[in-house]
């Protein structure tokens, strides 16, 4: 079983794909300024998980097209459809990393993080999580500026998927 911490950001992930759900390459690529358009989004936080669960975890180079979608790059509009493959080729490639990390892997900073001083494994972790808030939020605006209708309301079923289990 993953660490609690890493369900919780496997949670937080599942949230970010609830919102969106439905939503068309077109939709996707709409932008309401200052926002990002939602595809530029899903990019982003592509580029987040490969960011810390590829490169500074296990020194590999993979995507590298993502690097168009660090913080402070310029607003685009990537195809939706070529976003969402790339975040799930990243979300695939960290979740086994992810699966072996423990209590005392979380306390020390990655393996590869090139940073004079590196955070824990575990704030990382936690930055992470908490990321997909901002940009989970942003959809849901940008959806209701599209008057989309059905969207989900504050967070998913906290039932299985978010139930507290302490650390060990």
């Amino acid at each position: 079983m993953a660490h609690p911490r890493v369900e919780q950001l496997r949670f937080a992930r599942s949230e970010w794909q609830r919102g969106l759900a439905g939503l068309s390459e077109v939709d996707a690529g709409i932008r309401y300024l200052p926002m990002n358009s939602i595809s530029w989004m899903v990019g982003h936080m592509a580029w987040h998980e490969r960011q810390c669960w590829m490169r500074r975890a296990r020194g590999l180079e993979v995507e590298r097209a993502l690097a168009a979608f660090a913080s402070g790059q310029p607003a685009s509009v990537p195809s939706f459809t070529r976003m969402q493959e790339a975040w799930q080729r990243i979300v695939a490639g960290a979740d086994p990393f992810l699966d072996s990390l423990t209590t005392a892997d979380l306390e020390v900073p990655l393996a590869h993080d090139p940073r004079e001083h590196p955070p824990s494994a575990g704030s990382q972790l936690l930055v992470v999580t908490y990321h997909y808030c901002a940009p989970t939020g942003e959809v849901s605006a940008v959806r209701q500026l599209l008057v989309h209708a059905g969207l989900g309301e504050y967070v998913g079923d906290l039932g299985p998927e978010a139930q507290y289990r302490p650390e060990g």
